[in-house]
C-alpha cells in the first residue's frame, strides 16, 4: 500500500507532456589510452527523480493528511499536555490514518492506471489522465464550491460547467483551503468541553481565594479523565474518518 501510494502520487506529479526523450550527458570518463566514455541519463528518469522530491507536498496537499494533523494538534493543545503525544507520534498517526482513508482511492488509481501502465497496456499520458480521475473525485467531494469560486475569480477563469473542467492548479489550493476550514471547525468543537472544564476550575479557585494556584494544574487531570471516560481517541479517529466518508 505504501509503495503504490508513493507511485501514484509520483505519477500524478509528472508533467503530462513528458515523452521518451534522448538522454543528457552526465559523466564523462577518460580511459588510460585516451579513450573517452560518456554516461547519459534519460531526461524522463531525471524528471521522475525530481518529482519524487515533491511527494511530501503532494501527500500533504492532495490527501486527508492536512485535516487530520491539524485536528490532532488542536486536541493536544486543548488537553494541555504540552508535547505529549510528541510531533513524531502525531505525524505517524496522521500518516497511517491518511493511508486508511485514502486506501480506496489509491487502490482505484492503481487498478485503472498504474497496473495497466506497468504492463505497457496504456501510454504514459493516458495513465496520468486515468490516475487523476479518482483523486479529482475525492478532492471535489471535500472542496466547497465557494472556495473553487474564489480561486477561479482570482485566476480569471470564470465559472466551470462541471467539476471535470476544474484544473488541478486551481483545485489543489481550493481543496487545501476547504480542508483548513473543516479542520478548524472540528477543532473548535473538540476544544469546547475542555475549555468549560478550565473555566469551572478557574471559577472555583477564584471563589476559594486560591488565585496563586494555576487552574491548568488542577484542570489537567479532569480533562484527562473526561477524555479517557468517553474513549476520546476512538471518537477522534472515527470522527475524522467519517468526515471524509460521509462528507
Amino acid at each position: 500500500m505504501m509503495r503504490s501510494c508513493f507511485f501514484v502520487i509520483a505519477l500524478l506529479l509528472l508533467p503530462l507532456t513528458v515523452q521518451a526523450q534522448p538522454g543528457m550527458d552526465i559523466v564523462t570518463i577518460a580511459g588510460d589510452e585516451g579513450g573517452v566514455q560518456t554516461y547519459t541519463l534519460s531526461i524522463q528518469i531525471l524528471l521522475l527523480m525530481t518529482a519524487l522530491t515533491l511527494l511530501p507536498a503532494g501527500l500533504l496537499m492532495m490527501t486527508s493528511f492536512t485535516r487530520i494533523i491539524i485536528v490532532l494538534a488542536i486536541l493536544r493543545q486543548a488537553l494541555g499536555t504540552a508535547q505529549s503525544p510528541n510531533n513524531q507520534v502525531l505525524i505517524g498517526l496522521s500518516l497511517f490514518l491518511t493511508l486508511f482513508i485514502m486506501g480506496p482511492v489509491f487502490e482505484q488509481v492503481y487498478t485503472v492506471s498504474v497496473k495497466p501502465y506497468m504492463e505497457e497496456d496504456i501510454g504514459f499520458n493516458e495513465a496520468v489522465a486515468l490516475a487523476s480521475t479518482p483523486l479529482r473525485e475525492f478532492m471535489i467531494g471535500q472542496t466547497r464550491e465557494t472556495d473553487i469560486g474564489l480561486f477561479s475569480e482570482i485566476a480569471g477563469t470564470g465559472e466551470f460547467a462541471s467539476a471535470d473542467e476544474v484544473p488541478f492548479s486551481l483545485l489543489v489550493p481550493a481543496f487545501v483551503t476547504s480542508e483548513l476550514k473543516t479542520a478548524f471547525q472540528i477543532g473548535f468543537l473538540i476544544f469546547i468541553p475542555f475549555l468549560i472544564i478550565d473555566l469551572v476550575v478557574a471559577s472555583v479557585l477564584m471563589s476559594m481565594g486560591m488565585m496563586m494556584l494555576s487552574p491548568l494544574i488542577i484542570s489537567f487531570p479532569f480533562k484527562l479523565m473526561l477524555f479517557v471516560l468517553v474513549d476520546g481517541w476512538a471518537l477522534i479517529m472515527g470522527t475524522l474518518a467519517g468526515s471524509f466518508y460521509f462528507a
